[in-house]
């Protein structure tokens, strides 16, 4: 005999607490097997995918793409074949959805039994994490509703979303009737300038205000990856004392160096790229000076020097600045190294970076050159006592033994935690990195 499960948001990290429905790879009447993806979520640190927890056929979605659901509440509801084996934990009864505009008196999480929800491979086990109390949801004055059977594709059905058009109201301008973000940015100018945010079955939906009038404003929620970094950056910024130090840097050897390294046949399925120098040389600086790799623990009185290195590199992506690290970069040859900078940024620019990808950095590049900048001030990456700005490469007026001549050049920045780098410490590192740029052949030499 069959029956109906409910599969919990889980907690994919520890201290999560919630998470948005970015895209359902999955529909009513759909069959799924145990680890097939069914959802794709975005928590504060990264889209994650969730696999399912059974075999069977999907009965009912109980949360939306874009809405944000706390971990406990049920998201989808599986059909399940009776023979299966389960815990009495995991069966209830699926609830009906709530009426569209009714107030949800209280979060179905506040109910979930002690036994917490983890997805295999991440979080922690219950009781080691103390999260916050769950949100009790507030009446709403207004309920929108979108249709899940127009043809459009999820970015546009996430903005349709954010901005509160409802998709079965289009009429779709782009190939075959599909609807485009210009059809509903439109729609959005010719509706009400306000939206409320929509509560149901313990999700809530933030939605984006768009106000129509010339030279008016545009209100973007802030959630998931970008509500985190815009908190790990303030916290950063005002609890580590910054500095800045700035040194210009003749690399024309290093970018010759790039365009050899390009044909050796270990590099044949790669694109080295200068970034990867100044991975290797930052690498080699933090063996030489190994204080700049640490942390500060204001509990214990005490600096924590890290004997290995989780290189960070920030990324743009889509949903916000994010991260990633290549776990104990120091200790990886020249080849792999690349092979794993090429892999971590084309991965976390897909949305795909996992937790495990965004956590433990010891020490980060932020690559500014890339937008056609020369230099900058970064902030800290939390927890970690220096980050490098790696600067655009330009044609440049350089004196070479005593004659003008036109180099590649560009500027490198180095800010730090001045309670435990000081002035001469940071010079010294920013001195060896400069120093490797400018001949290559010192990284053999001092590593």
């Amino acid at each position: 005999m069959a029956e109906l499960k409910q599969f919990k948001l889980p907690d994919v990290g520890e201290g999560l607490t919630e998470a948005d429905i970015v895209t359902w790879r999955v529909k009513p009447g759909d069959t799924v097997e145990d680890g097939q993806i069914i959802v794709e979520i975005e928590t504060a640190k990264a889209v994650v995918e969730l696999p399912s927890p059974w075999d069977g056929t999907v009965a009912r979605l109980l949360a939306e793409e874009g809405q944000t659901v706390d971990v406990g509440v049920p998201i989808i509801a599986i059909e399940v074949a009776g023979q299966q084996k389960t815990d009495d934990a995991e069966r209830a009864e699926v609830p009906a959805p709530a009426p569209a505009g009714s107030p949800v008196a209280e979060s179905p999480a506040a109910e979930a039994p002690a036994r917490q929800a983890v997805l295999v491979g991440y979080g922690v086990k219950a009781s080691s994490t103390t999260r916050r109390g769950r949100k009790t949801a507030q009446p709403v004055a207004e309920t929108v509703v979108l249709a899940g059977r127009a043809l459009a594709k999820p970015p546009v059905r996430k903005l349709a979303k954010d901005l509160g058009i409802s998709l079965a109201s289009l009429a779709g301008s782009g190939p075959d009737g599909s609807i485009t973000r210009d059809d509903v940015q439109r729609a959005a100018a010719a509706d009400s300038p306000a939206r409320s945010a929509v509560m149901e079955n313990g999700a809530r939906t933030a939605a984006r205000v768009a106000v129509p009038s010339p030279g008016g404003e545009e209100r973007i929620a802030v959630r998931g990856v970008r509500k985190h970094m815009a908190a790990a950056m303030v916290s950063s910024a005002f609890t580590a004392p910054h500095v800045t130090e700035f040194l210009q840097v003749d690399v024309t050897e290093t970018m010759a160096a790039v365009r050899r390294v390009r044909d050796l046949p270990e590099f044949a399925d790669l694109r080295p790229s200068p970034l990867l120098f100044v991975a290797r040389a930052l690498l080699i600086a933090v063996a030489r000076h190994p204080l700049v790799n640490s942390s500060w623990d204001a509990a214990a009185g005490e600096i924590v020097v890290k004997h290995y290195v989780n290189l960070g590199i920030a990324v743009a992506a889509e949903r916000g600045l994010i991260v990633p690290n290549i776990k104990n970069a120091g200790a990886l040859p020249f080849p792999e190294l690349a092979r794993s900078l090429q892999a971590l940024t084309e991965t976390a620019r897909a949305g795909k970076a996992t937790p495990a990808d965004l956590t433990g950095g010891t020490i980060t590049i932020t690559n500014v050159g890339v937008f056609g900048v020369d230099a900058g001030t970064p902030i800290l990456t939390p927890g970690e006592t220096a980050i490098l700005a790696f600067g655009q490469v330009k044609d440049t007026p350089w004196v070479v033994d005593g004659q003008l001549a036109v180099r590649k050049a560009c500027t490198l920045s180095l800010s730090f935690d001045h309670r435990i780098v000081d002035g001469e410490l940071a010079s010294a590192v920013l001195r060896d990195v400069g120093a490797m740029l400018e001949d290559p052949v010192r990284m053999l030499a001092w590593a």
